[in-house]
C-alpha cells in the first residue's frame, strides 16, 4: 500500500512538472488570458460583498512606454537584467532585517513576482514560496528577459481591479500606456509596493519623493539604452 501511495505522489508530481513546463512555454508566445491574482481579487469581492471591475487590455511590448520599463526596473529590480530570477544578496538581507523584527521587508525580483501574480495565490506558506521557485525557474529559463518584463508590466496591480499598464495608464492619467511621461511612469513605478493603497495621480509626499529617486535611478541605469540588453537577451 505504501509503495502503490508512494508511485501515485510521483505520478502526480510528474503530470503537474510536465503542465507547468508546458503552460510556461505556451504563455512565452501567447499572451495570458488572465492571472491567479485577478481571480483571488474577484473571489474577494464576492466574499466580501463588494462588486469590482477588473480592468485589463494586453499591450504588446511595443506599445508600453520605454519609460515605464525603465521605471519600473529601477524602483523593482535594478539586478534584472543580471539575475536569473533570485536575488541572493536582497534575499540575505531581507532574512537579516526580518529576523530583528519589527515591519516585514521582502525580496522578490520581477521574475518571481510575475510567477505569484500569473500562476499562485497570496500568502507566506512554504508551500507557495516552494511552487514559485520552480516556476521562476521556468520562466528565467524559458522566457526572455523582455518576454519577463512584458508579462509583468501586463499583469502587475496598479489599482483595486486596475491590471496592466494600459489599464493602469487610463486609469490615472487618461492616456494610453505608450504615451506615459518620464514622470508620470515614475509615479507609477513608485505605488508598486503598495498599489491598492498608494495612488499614482493622487501622490503623498512619500510616493512623490520616491518618484523623484526612481527618476534618479532610470538615469543612472542609462535610460532607453538599457532596454537594448533586455531587446537581446533570448534563451534559446
Amino acid at each position: 500500500m505504501l509503495r502503490s501511495l508512494v508511485s501515485r505522489v510521483i505520478k502526480a508530481l510528474l503530470w503537474f512538472a510536465a503542465g507547468s513546463v508546458l503552460l510556461v512555454l505556451i504563455f512565452r508566445f501567447v499572451p495570458p488570458p488572465g492571472t491567479a491574482l485577478m481571480v483571488e481579487r474577484k473571489i474577494e469581492s464576492w466574499v466580501d460583498g463588494k462588486p469590482i471591475d477588473l480592468q485589463r487590455t494586453w499591450q504588446p511590448w511595443d506599445k508600453i512606454s520605454n519609460d515605464l520599463k525603465v521605471a519600473v526596473i529601477a524602483g523593482e529590480d535594478q539586478k534584472f537584467a543580471e539575475h536569473w530570477g533570485f536575488d541572493v544578496e536582497a534575499i540575505q538581507a531581507a532574512i537579516a532585517h526580518n529576523e530583528m523584527g519589527g515591519s516585514i521587508r521582502g525580496a522578490s525580483t520581477l521574475s518571481q513576482q510575475v510567477s505569484k501574480n500569473l500562476f499562485l495565490w497570496s500568502g507566506r506558506s512554504y508551500l507557495r514560496k516552494g511552487l514559485e521557485a520552480w516556476f521562476t525557474g521556468l520562466i528565467e529559463i524559458l522566457w526572455s528577459k523582455q518576454r519577463i518584463l512584458e508579462v509583468y508590466l501586463n499583469s502587475v496591480e496598479w489599482d483595486d481591479g486596475v491590471f496592466g499598464a494600459q489599464a493602469a495608464a487610463q486609469h490615472h492619467f487618461g492616456v494610453n500606456a505608450s504615451a506615459l511621461s518620464v514622470q508620470q511612469a515614475s509615479y507609477l513605478a513608485a505605488v508598486l509596493p503598495n498599489p491598492r493603497e498608494w495612488s499614482a495621480s493622487r501622490p503623498t509626499s512619500y510616493v512623490a519623493g520616491r518618484a523623484s529617486w526612481i527618476r534618479r535611478q532610470m538615469q543612472q541605469l542609462g535610460g532607453d539604452d538599457y532596454l537594448l540588453g533586455l531587446n537581446n537577451s533570448r534563451k534559446f
